[in-house]
């Protein structure tokens, strides 16, 4: 980590603290970490207005000091617990109300912070830090796009390399192994490889399916890039398709274009959903059954959700996924998404993969 993304990390620190009310806050879910603090490892953090402190063992020391610059390290032993370290920090902020996120830990955590800060009240974060997280700030967008660029080459330059024959997870360790060799740390999340009948599943896990001629594949995918994510889906035929596959192909991208004209700052997530909706659901009703988009970034939900039921007002630095689909079971389905940024100017598309019907 570069001593100018500690820089951000403390930006994000500002946000925080500025909404802080309790005297203190526990921090344990691994993307919240990273966003207040730089620090990428095992562990926790402990914030109080005058202790910004990373709790963690020998393992990740050395590399909470690089990667945190500015914080204090705290080494936790197995005589010396994360909850004993959080007592001793807790009593030297003079905290007696605390920060936890309660929608992370564990009942047996909770409990054990719960037993060990007696007299102290454990307050839920609620969502605090992924509220600020919502809106990216430049150096997170720059991440954004370079794992975007990452995902969209790597997808265009496996194309010569997809053919019938190969199987689901053939075709996944292909793009993924192009997304490294690109300068990927590692996929965004599981890579999701589903042809034929298995296309009418959305999060299908790829198989020892063995693709045939006729086949649409759908390929669901992302890179990263300093922790920050991408979201990509591309779905191509192997040879010529059915008129019935190709009518649901035209179908998902016409509704994906429609959605992607509409969407921009000031527009509302469910008003954008509801244009790409009301289109699938005239010619396949009930087949796209999830939302239309989420946020990405250091995790790949993020908020908000591009759904009916999300009102949120788009704004400059929301970053989000347009992916309508179509799944019929029995015959199969299809998917396209890219990842798109609010600017002050409109809409940049971070995926430059190609579209149209690609039939191999």
């Amino acid at each position: 980590m570069t001593a100018g993304k500690g820089r951000i990390a403390l930006n994000h620190l500002d946000a925080f603290l500025a909404r802080m009310e309790a005297d203190a806050a526990l921090i344990h879910r691994p993307e919240n970490i990273r966003y207040l603090s730089g620090y990428a490892g095992e562990g926790c953090l402990f914030i109080s207005k005058d202790i910004h402190a990373v709790v963690t063992d020998f393992r990740y020391i050395e590399a909470a000091g690089r990667q945190a610059p500015g914080w204090t390290v705290e080494r936790t032993t197995s005589e010396r617990k994360e909850s004993a370290v959080a007592l001793e920090l807790a009593k030297a902020a003079g905290a007696r109300s605390i920060y936890v996120e309660t929608d992370f830990l564990t009942h047996d955590d909770y409990v054990k912070l719960s037993e060990a800060l007696q007299g102290i009240e454990l307050v839920s974060l609620n969502g605090i830090p992924e509220e600020l997280r919502q809106i990216k700030d430049e150096e997170e967008i720059s991440c954004i796009r370079e794992a975007s660029r990452i995902a969209s080459q790597a997808f265009i330059n496996i194309l010569p390399r997809l053919h019938a024959s190969m199987t689901e997870i053939e075709a996944k360790i292909e793009l993924e192994f192009e997304m490294l060799r690109l300068g990927s740390e590692g996929p965004a999340f599981d890579t999701i490889a589903a042809a034929g009948v298995n296309g009418s599943l959305p999060h299908a896990v790829p198989s020892s399916y063995v693709i045939a001629e006729g086949d649409l594949l759908t390929l669901d995918f992302g890179a990263t890039y300093r922790g920050y994510l991408s979201d990509i889906t591309r779905t191509v035929a192997f040879g010529k398709i059915s008129p019935e596959l190709k009518a649901i192909y035209d179908t998902v991208l016409e509704a994906q274009t429609s959605a992607l004209e509409a969407i921009g700052p000031g527009k509302k997530c469910c008003d954008i959903d509801k244009v790409a909706r009301d289109l699938i659901d005239a010619r396949y009703p009930g087949a796209f059954g999830h939302s239309l988009g989420h946020g990405v970034g250091l995790f790949i939900h993020e908020q908000p959700r591009v759904s009916f039921n999300d009102a949120t007002v788009l704004r400059p630095g929301h970053v989000v996924t347009v992916e309508p689909g179509v799944y019929i079971p029995g015959l199969g389905g299809c998917r396209i998404e890219d990842t798109v940024i609010m600017t002050e100017d409109g809409v940049i598309n971070a995926m430059h993969a190609p579209k149209h019907l690609i039939e191999l």
